[in-house]
């Protein structure tokens, strides 16, 4: 649902045009793939594309401030003392299934520091819920924050290659074949 165009509000605008952009970027990206025009992310935002490039000079920057948002959400998820390790792979895999094209832009620009920082952060999350789920026998000793990751890349590669209507089966295929995937995606 495209908005249309704001009048221009001036500086005071911002944050919010800065937070409508995001918004947008994660819709278009899930529904379009990361190489979907960025004037149509500035559309559905309902800003002007200077207002687009002002805040993101380039597309990777702007993929990276959604991704960023996600990060930010499985962090909070985490951090909820009853969140467990399954818990925290179907976040993932409900993030990867509309933004395949970010999880694969993370693991192949690892050089980027931005993207390396992204990483970092979601391997700890993963790494937080490992220790509660080796406790309770539902995660084995020979399965390290390595193996997990891996796991998301191959889920997240199978899914970019995989239409949007038959993510979730794939998704459960995937982690059918790990030794650690989540179950249920439900």
């Amino acid at each position: 649902m495209a908005s249309s165009p704001r009048s221009n509000r001036g500086p005071g605008a911002a944050t919010e045009n800065r937070a409508a952009l995001i918004a947008a970027a994660r819709e278009i990206f899930a529904t379009r793939g990361i190489h979907a025009p960025l004037s149509s992310v500035a559309k559905e935002a309902g800003v002007g594309q200077g207002s687009l490039y002002r805040h993101f000079p380039t597309r990777s920057s702007l993929a990276l401030a959604v991704f960023q948002q996600n990060v930010d959400e499985l962090e909070l998820l985490a951090a909820r003392a009853e969140t467990t390790f399954d818990d925290v792979l179907r976040e993932i895999t409900a993030q990867a299934m509309v933004s395949t094209a970010l999880f694969e832009m993370i693991e192949i620009d690892r050089a980027d520091a931005a993207n390396d920082d992204l990483a970092a952060r979601v391997d700890a999350v993963i790494a937080s819920k490992m220790a509660g789920a080796r406790d309770t026998g539902r995660l084995p000793p020979s399965i390290t924050s390595d193996d997990v990751r891996l796991g998301v890349a191959m889920l997240a590669g199978a899914l970019a290659k995989t239409p949007h209507d038959q993510r979730g089966v794939v998704a459960t295929r995937v982690w059918a074949l790990l030794p650690f995937g989540p179950g249920t995606l439900d």
